[in-house]
């Protein structure tokens, strides 16, 4: 394709882009050293501070485009020696503008986003000059694949995140990725970084990382990266630097390697989502080193996933986690928050001092535990000791601020002592109604008048709990999800008579603790264990009435969720399912059964329904014994729609009585909180798509555009 088509084609895309950042490509020439002659140096900048993410769509592309008219014809006409593209400080790029990607509507539109990004980045391959990328800070998606077009690429040992993550989204690397990188580093390497990293929650990697995989020929410090690059480069020009890299095994080794990933993909998504196996088909191809045939494959397949509901909803996700959760529905005006220079902890169990532990390392203030015995304070002040010297061990903080921390963590017996100038005081006691009740009956009767009172419960009411109270004003809710330090999604409940002072404040702390804060109704369970029990609650029913367990957990792979329903359950624990199957049951006994299974593997001590011992799971001859069943056996596809009708009741239920303000915070609480994949946008999107929403409710819970194709 020519370069007079080339600009056409982005042009012509630019239309459907229109609010686009578009980023432009300065070139300026420089006289490299050791006299290796004059060099043209290109940078992407977005005009934006150095924050700022730096993306390319059809304008930016264009402007690429045109750098790339003046570099070539100075190539040709020996005016130059080499050519380089380098981004603004600590930022490369980041790939394509999702923003527009979003809006097209046509086949042939999203045909022609792939064609356009092919078309400008192979030029940098054509010309008649070697050419150099140098990866000087964050590199992801169509950032990585524009070096990959360079001859040869250089990394700063600073860079601090380098990814292909559209299989993560629900694409495939388009510009070049699927086709070039296992004819740079070998088959088994590119499936690690395009798929098993992409899939593994969007793994980052850093700049030592990206060089050992032999994506880059040399690494150079943070402080001069640049500088040192160009050294490099006039070494190479010149011929005192010979740059080797290992034979790609193009045999038995390449298909192994695409069969690695197919069992890695089929472990993540089953099947689920078509993105990671167009991916591998075209890496399987890529074999033959026809790389024009894989750019062919690469645009054929971005378009076809382009206009499918996969990556729709991926963007949709994406969206939530950058943008809904940085701006809270509901949020009260932060000025209003209250400042926390203290905190208290009640409780020192394991939940308690994961919190302690957070807290003591996000705002640096000092925490107090306090429980019913010395014991029990000295066990959870020391598991905070003991994670601080874990940290210190992997040299993520020093000395100094090691000793600083635990200087700042203790732990007593007399609430009085411990929380009488505290600011912000969470209980993570047992889980019962009148126990709770009387922890907060105690610690307000010592607590300063200003100091927020917060609730880990996860399911019981924040208004009940807080009813016996002078100030149940200042009660709030603040459900973490285990594991604390892992799982960003932080509930925060609004009490009946929670004011806007304490719930402001419970966002500020909220933040600080770089959590995703989602406000919620006073309602059971809240959202994600109302969800989730609703979901396994009828795995459990058709399991108590007959259908076998193998057939019930299979009934679910087409979703692509992280793990099996009783594989979860066995993580949250069977009798803390158990205890919000209650809870709900009392508020909605329609809906909500209590398992007499699973009733009965909690009573026999069970913590789960598998056993391990192969090395995958296996129902437990022990649980298989305890199992009563009916004679009521369906199919998988029956149980899929039994479940997904289920989940989709409930959710119209939830937004009917204002648990959260709209339908895409309950997929923000999904994603964040219990871990649902992004090519299912949570699972809103998802039951829109497969016509459940409309089949239950007889609307469907998003309007149509968002995390599907316009109308």
């Amino acid at each position: 394709m020519s370069t007079t088509t080339t600009a056409e084609l982005l042009k012509g895309a630019a239309e459907l882009f229109p609010d686009e950042v578009v980023t432009s490509a300065h070139v300026r020439h420089l006289d490299l050293p050791f006299g290796a002659g004059r060099f043209a140096l290109i940078t992407l900048d977005n005009g934006f501070d150095h924050t700022k993410p730096t993306t390319f769509g059809p304008g930016s592309l264009a402007n690429l485009n045109a750098a790339l008219d003046q570099v070539e014809k100075e190539a040709a006409d020996g005016e130059i020696v080499g050519a380089g593209i380098t981004g603004k400080p600590f930022i490369f790029a980041v790939g394509a503008d999702l923003k527009g990607v979003e809006l097209l509507k046509k086949h042939e539109d999203a045909l022609a986003i792939g064609k356009g990004g092919h078309e400008v980045f192979k030029r940098l391959s054509g010309l008649a000059v070697p050419t150099f990328a140098y990866y000087n800070g964050a590199a992801m998606g169509g950032g990585v694949e524009v070096g990959l077009h360079c001859s040869y690429r250089t990394v700063s040992k600073a860079l601090p995140a380098f990814s292909l993550p559209e299989v993560f989204l629900g694409l495939v690397p388009g510009w070049g990725g699927c086709a070039l990188l296992p004819n740079l580093i070998g088959a088994d390497k590119a499936v690690s970084v395009i798929i098993e990293n992409s899939l593994n929650q969007n793994k980052q990697l850093k700049g030592q990382q990206v060089f050992d995989l032999g994506i880059a020929d040399a690494i150079f410090e943070g402080a001069d990266f640049l500088e040192q690059s160009l050294i490099w480069t006039a070494q190479v020009l010149k011929g005192d630097v010979t740059v080797e890299r290992p034979e790609v095994d193009r045999g038995e080794a390449w298909d192994q390697a695409v069969a690695k990933g197919r069992f890695i993909a089929d472990g993540k998504v089953h099947g689920a989502a078509p993105a990671a196996y167009r991916a591998l088909d075209i890496i399987a191809a890529a074999k033959s080193g026809d790389l024009q045939a894989g750019f062919d494959a690469e645009d054929q397949a971005l378009a076809d996933l382009i206009m499918g509901g996969e990556l729709r909803a991926g963007i949709y996700s994406f969206n939530l986690v950058q943008k809904r959760a940085k701006r809270p529905a509901g949020a009260p005006d932060k000025n209003l928050a209250r400042p926390v220079s203290k905190v208290g902890v009640v409780g020192a169990g394991l939940m308690a001092s994961q919190l302690a532990l957070l807290f003591l390392r996000r705002l640096e203030v000092p925490v107090v535990l306090t429980d019913i015995d010395q014991e029990r304070v000295d066990k959870g002040v020391g598991y905070v000791h003991g994670e601080i010297d874990k940290l210190l061990g992997k040299g993520r903080i020093n000395q100094d601020k090691a000793n600083r921390l635990k200087a700042l963590v203790t732990g007593v017996l007399d609430k009085a002592e411990g929380f009488a100038d505290a600011d912000f005081i969470i209980e993570a006691v047992f889980e019962e109604i009148g126990v709770k009740q009387q922890v907060f009956a105690e610690v307000e009767a010592v607590a300063p008048a200003h100091a927020i009172l917060a609730t880990n419960t996860s399911s019981l009411s924040v208004t009940e709990m807080a009813s016996k109270l002078k100030h149940p004003e200042r009660v709030v809710g603040f459900h973490f999800f285990n594991p604390v330090a892992i799982l960003p999604l932080l509930e925060i409940v609004r009490g009946e008579k929670t004011d806007d002072a304490a719930l402001a404040t419970a966002f500020g702390v909220a933040k600080k603790l770089k959590k995703t804060a989602v406000l919620t109704k006073d309602a059971p369970a809240f959202v994600v264990n109302r969800i989730l029990t609703r979901f396994m609650g009828e795995i459990q029913n058709v399991i108590d009435e007959g259908t076998p367990v193998e057939v019930a957990e299979k009934a679910i792979e087409p979703l692509g969720l992280p793990m099996s329903p009783l594989v979860l359950l066995e993580l949250v624990g069977p009798a803390i399912g158990l205890h919000v199957s209650e809870t709900l049951n009392r508020a909605f006994p329609d809906r909500f059964k209590v398992s007499p299974n699973l009733k009965a593997v909690v009573e026999a001590g069970k913590r789960g329904f598998y056993v391990y011992d192969s090395g995958k799971p296996e129902l437990d001859p022990e649980v298989a014994a305890l199992l009563k069943q009916g004679d009521s056996v369906l199919t998988e596809t029956q149980v899929r729609d039994r479940v997904l009708d289920a989940v989709a009741e409930e959710i119209g239920l939830m937004l009917d009585e204002g648990v959260v303000a709209e339908a895409q915070d309950i997929d923000l609480c999904l994603i964040t909180g219990a871990g649902w994949p992004f090519h299912l946008g949570g699972i809103t999107p998802y039951l829109d798509r497969e016509g459940v929403s409309e089949r239950v409710t007889g609307k469907k819970f998003l309007a149509p555009g968002v995390a599907s194709v316009p109308a």
